[in-house]
């Protein structure tokens, strides 16, 4: 096989600032302006540092790593949407990205619309997006919404047309960051079968996941990056195995949530802190979580709160929703969110949380890997490698106003 993408010594680097006399008035700004004396302090970020590796021609790369260890950035790159501060890419074909919903859609466009100026961007032509185009509605199931404006499509509407375009056209190269975990999972499952499909007709496929499950089954390879530095390239499974080996255990009764990266946030309703009732479980044991938000002070209605914990490999094992309880929320400041899981019947392991909020239908907060849930072994239960919760559990739910 050929290489067909090359990234040579990337390295990104950020200015953070640091503002240490709050807003400024517009006189105060002229003054310092014509003073040449700044209010900031400049920090310097490396979000990549010197990664360097090739990529073959219909191989597909797994790319994983713990949040803000540089992978979305580096996806962002080799997609053209930020440059590197130093080194170079090499990509020898056309890049096709999913890195976020809607990514490169235009919200004032029609689904139809959106198709052929999508394909336009890869480089296609008309007749070419025209061969492809019943696929791409029949794959992305919005037939009934095509001459809508994408503006109303919901989020999951956007996903299933983004991907499909992404995978239909025909890229040499498909970039895609893990915004199939917005779908559900009869999607999710459809999409992996695509990514299979493509990567067996010979393009090539780079993946950022942290289903360690999705890694494992679609990709040859894998590439581990840990603050910003490739630290381990090589088969799937070994890579795979020494990130797991690696990981902290995140252990504890309370978590601080504001600083923590986000797959997507809105900006206005955000989880801020997380509680759990002990460090360590035993199976049966009671698990609780409380969930704390920061707001702008607006009152938001129909919450949708998500709490999804998986094992190692990204397996979902118990999922958490008010929606699933039928229970209705309007959110007002100063307000909680408490599920409770009376017996945790699972096997002893380390599963990991994941966060979801959603407001009228909206993303307003979404956290990978927020925390590490313990479940040691006891005498309890006599589990077997088939006794696992999967999908819904009834949990309690409870809503704390507390103003």
């Amino acid at each position: 096989m050929s290489t067909i993408l090359e990234i040579h010594e990337i390295s990104k680097q950020y200015q953070l600032r640091h503002d240490r006399s709050g807003y400024l008035s517009l006189r105060d700004t002229i003054v310092d302006v014509f003073k040449n004396k700044s209010q900031d302090k400049k920090g310097e970020f490396w979000a990549l540092k010197d990664v360097n590796f090739e990529v073959e021609q219909g191989e597909s790369l797994g790319i994983i790593g713990r949040n803000g260890a540089g992978k979305s950035t580096l996806l962002k790159i080799l997609s053209r949407i930020t440059p590197p501060t130093k080194g170079y890419v090499r990509a020898r074909g056309r890049v096709a990205s999913l890195l976020e919903v809607g990514t490169g859609f235009h919200p004032e466009l029609s689904g139809r619309e959106n198709i052929f100026f999508n394909g336009s961007v890869l480089g296609l032509s008309k007749k070419e997006i025209t061969h492809k185009f019943d696929e791409i509605v029949d794959f992305a199931g919005t037939e009934t919404f095509l001459d809508t404006p994408l503006k109303h499509y919901s989020s999951g509407m956007k996903l299933r047309l983004a991907f499909a375009v992404a995978a239909h056209l025909e890229p040499e190269i498909l970039v895609i960051d893990e915004v199939l975990a917005v779908g559900d999972a009869e999607f999710q499952k459809k999409c992996l079968g695509k990514m299979d499909e493509v990567s067996k007709s010979g393009r090539t496929i780079l993946f950022v996941s942290h289903n360690m499950a999705a890694v494992r089954t679609l990709c040859t390879r894998a590439a581990l990056l840990d603050e910003g530095r490739l630290t381990m390239l090589g088969e799937t499974e070994k890579v795979i195995s020494h990130y797991l080996e690696s990981q902290e255990d995140q252990l504890a009764l309370v978590h601080d949530l504001k600083d923590l990266p986000r797959k997507q946030s809105a900006g206005g309703l955000r989880f801020k802190t997380l509680t759990f009732n002990q460090t360590e479980y035993l199976p049966g044991d009671t698990l609780s979580i409380r969930l704390d938000c920061s707001d702008d002070g607006q009152r938001y209605k129909n919450l949708s709160v998500e709490l999804l914990l998986s094992d190692d490999y990204g397996y979902p094992i118990i999922h958490l929703s008010n929606d699933f309880l039928n229970q209705q929320v309007h959110y007002k400041p100063e307000a909680a969110f408490v599920f409770t899981v009376p017996s945790l019947n699972v096997r002893p392991g380390r599963y990991h949380l994941r966060l979801f909020l959603r407001a009228n239908g909206q993303i307003e907060d979404w956290i990978h890997n927020v925390a590490t849930v313990q479940v040691n072994s006891g005498n309890i239960y006599n589990f077997t490698n088939s006794n696992r919760i999967r999908g819904l559990v009834q949990p309690e739910f409870e809503f704390v106003q507390t103003d």
